[in-house]
């Protein structure tokens, strides 16, 4: 006995006699397409498949998925508002707003520039002291 068979108990020990009393008993034809059938399963199983994400078929869905992530983030970010943005944001959007505004510039570049300075002095106070 070999120290596989020791190692084993009755059961395998009849088990592997079986299985050995039936294979002896496959005709030769069979016994070719099984041999056949496993280097067959054996060759697939080594080729090396590409990656999913290599695949050139996914590409552009993949690109449209990953700019729509892109701007949702961007606008979800982007946005001011009561429970998201900072005071920074805020005060951006309202700048852009005010260029924007085409008679605002009007009274800008045509007003009273004193004022403009008074607003803006009154305001740095008002920061400074709250």
């Amino acid at each position: 006995m070999s120290p596989a068979d020791e190692s084993m108990t009755q059961f395998e020990r009849n088990a592997r006699v079986v299985l050995e009393a039936s294979v002896s008993h496959i005709d030769a034809r069979i016994r070719s397409r099984l041999n056949q059938a496993r280097h067959a399963a054996l060759e697939a199983a080594s080729a090396r498949r590409p990656a999913w994400w290599r695949s050139l078929a996914l590409m552009p869905a993949a690109g449209a998925v990953a700019a729509a992530i892109l701007v949702a983030t961007m606008l979800w970010h982007g946005q001011p508002g009561e429970l998201g943005g900072t005071e920074a944001q805020r005060s951006a959007v309202e700048d852009m707003d005010l260029l924007a505004d085409g008679e605002a510039l009007d009274l800008v570049e045509g007003g009273d520039g004193s004022f403009y300075e008074w607003a803006v002095a009154e305001t740095d106070n008002g920061e400074s002291e709250g």
